[in-house]
């Protein structure tokens, strides 16, 4: 039987999977609204009171000017005659200053509320971006190994910078936008009515023109800010591939060659930008437009009105300024569009991101793991094919690992590594196939099988850290004796003491600062800290030279005594401390023994002869 690990989702490249509606995708946000209620309630009431003591100032002017407007109107030659308008002159000026303070006073308290709303409102938007932040890395640590076949490490930072920006910027300064410009809106149109129906209706002829512009940009925008976004994500990639591997492109003189490629990436993005700022572009000078020519409309006919006594000029004053507050959500409907569509965008990439389910057994039908037994691995007809492979990588594997060690070797590409990978749980398997601890392994939850293995691979992860913190990475708790214990124990206790620093010395992004063979003991002194029943070491001393594997194995033997040991090598020196050694070739075991019996085998004993002609 052979287990092909299919996965459940595509990568960012997904093309013709359906999207998912705007409810599902709302469901991401909605629980982190309802926990911060309180907060956005305040903050929006604060936004709307805001809003209506801005469209009381327009009452305060359109009052004064009708006063001024009085005073203007009273005829010359009664000035000297009448106590009454003698009393109006004197009323107006304390009048004037009157309104000017209660102006005055509403700027402070907006001044005072604004604040209020953007602390409270704009705050809460940098809590919903940490909140999908933390969500979605926990979900990418939770993922198994073909997940990250599908999704670039360039998709996922692009996802965890871009898309979660651009869903803050969406659900902050958007929503506030959204609200604001609705309420003003609705609040400017009913005063607009309480001073005039048919100069209102004047004023909103042009707006059809706005609906409709708006609609049909937006469903563009959509479109091109996805590739936008898709862009930044092999941007980045091409970034993070080239700084990890700028050694070997030193070594190549490929410097020119990389440039190259980063510039037309580059400018393949800007080109993308360029298509959704040409689309921006033409939302805000509609709106403008549209606005514009409502204010001209309204200049026109207000003014026929106010000639005609219809209105007063004080009325036609504050309908202009109403006019005015009405522009505004004009012009943020276009913006609130664009970011609605941006921040739909993401979420749906977002979303499309955390709707990936791990293809390996997760724990369904769990079973609590037995302690008290041995630590033993089976095999029993195991087969493998990978995703993107047509050919087997293992067939028919029978195979058991207890307590000692267990040596394999082969040929390159004959299932070694892929079987190491299996054993760690990297891949899916059909049921019946493995068992750990006499437990099939689709019983068991990864996170228990894996607590119990320690592992060391072919090429060794190291940190841009001190040398304790690299080796007390799986035990965060250790102490130093624990620590050098480990690190004699793979023999690189004596090289760490030459170090500047000694176990404090930072080894430099990658390792650096590291020979590959000290990143290997490095690796393996981490292992061996973890003190796991199970330890598996996948090619992990190819770049020590003889004399010190020596020392190294003689070291292991004697920390890992009863304890359950795979030890995959090429090196026979290495295999011949083997208690059994298993020789792999394509995907399928050939033979299977001890040293001595295993040079009897015509691979083996050609191994074996080659290293002692070299040696």
């Amino acid at each position: 039987m052979t287990v092909s690990a299919t996965g459940s989702g595509t990568g960012q490249g997904a093309a013709g999977s359906q999207e998912a509606p705007p409810a599902s995708l709302l469901k991401l946000l909605v629980p982190i609204f309802r926990s911060h209620w309180p907060r956005l309630t305040i903050g929006f009431f604060a936004l709307v009171a805001v809003d209506f003591l801005q469209l009381v100032i327009p009452r305060f002017v359109k009052s004064a000017v009708d006063g001024l407007a009085v005073q203007a109107a009273i005829p010359a030659r009664l000035i000297e005659l009448s106590v009454y308008v003698l009393a109006v002159q004197a009323a107006i000026p304390a009048r004037l200053i009157e309104l000017s303070v209660y102006v005055l006073a509403v700027a402070v308290v907006v001044a005072a509320l604004r604040f209020v709303w953007r602390y409270l409102i704009i705050g809460f938007s940098r809590i919903l971006e940490k909140k999908l932040r933390d969500r979605l890395f926990e979900h990418v640590l939770r993922m198994d190994q073909p997940f990250f076949e599908r999704w670039t490490i360039g998709d996922l930072m692009a996802h965890a910078s871009n898309d979660l920006a651009t869903i803050q910027m969406a659900c902050g300064m958007g929503l506030v936008a959204a609200v604001d410009s609705l309420v003003m809106s609705a609040a400017a149109l009913g005063f607009m009515l309480a001073i005039n129906i048919k100069l209102t209706l004047v004023a909103l002829l042009p707006m059809p023109v706005l609906i409709v512009g708006t609609r049909i940009l937006s469903g563009r925008l959509h479109h091109r800010f996805n590739l936008v976004q898709e862009q930044f994500a092999l941007l980045t990639e091409f970034t993070r591939a080239t700084l990890v591997s700028i050694r070997l492109i030193k070594s190549y003189t490929l410097e020119r060659f990389q440039e190259e490629r980063f510039r037309n990436l580059g400018e393949t993005y800007v080109r993308s930008n360029l298509k959704v700022a040409a689309i921006q572009g033409l939302l805000f000078p509609i709106a403008t437009l549209v606005g514009n020519v409502g204010m001209l409309l309204v200049l026109y006919y207000g003014g026929i009105l106010t000639i005609d006594g219809q209105i007063s000029i004080g009325a036609f004053v504050a309908f202009v300024s109403y006019l005015y507050m009405l522009i505004w959500p004009m012009m943020a409907l276009g913006w609130v569009a664009n970011l609605t569509q941006r921040g739909m965008t993401s979420l749906r990439r977002i979303h499309r991101l955390l709707a990936q389910r791990p293809v390996v057994n997760a724990g369904s039908f769990l079973q609590t793991l037995p302690s008290a037994m041995p630590t033993t691995y089976a095999c029993q007809g195991l087969s493998f094919t990978y995703p993107s492979g047509t050919r087997p990588a293992l067939a028919g594997i029978d195979l058991t690992i207890g307590p000692g060690l267990v040596g394999m070797t082969g040929r390159t590409g004959s299932g070694k590594s892929t079987l190491c990978r299996l054993l760690l749980r990297m891949y899916p398997v059909a049921d019946g196939m493995l068992f750990f601890r006499g437990i099939d392994v689709n019983r068991l939850s990864q996170a228990d099988i894996r607590d119990c293995i320690a592992y060391v691979g072919q090429e060794p992860v190291v940190f841009a850290d001190t040398v304790a913190a690299n080796i007390a990475f799986g035990r965060p708790g250790a102490t130093m004796d624990e620590i050098v214990a480990a690190a004699r124990a793979a023999a690189i206790d004596g090289e760490i003491q030459d170090f500047v620093g000694g176990y404090q010395a930072v080894i430099g992004e990658r390792g650096v600062k590291l020979s590959g063979g000290q990143r290997q003991r490095l690796a393996l002194a981490r292992a061996l800290l973890c003190d796991r029943p199970m330890l598996i070491i996948d090619d992990a001393l190819s770049a020590i030279d003889v004399e010190t594997e020596q020392q190294v194995l003689r070291g292991l033997l004697d920390h890992l005594r009863g304890r359950s040991v795979l030890l995959v090598s090429h090196r026979v020196n290495v295999l011949r401390h083997a208690e059994r050694i298993v020789i792999l070739d394509d995907g399928r075991i050939v033979a299977e023994g001890r040293h001595q019996t295993l040079l009897a085998n015509p691979l083996y004993r050609a191994m074996a002869e080659k290293q002692q002609s070299h040696a």
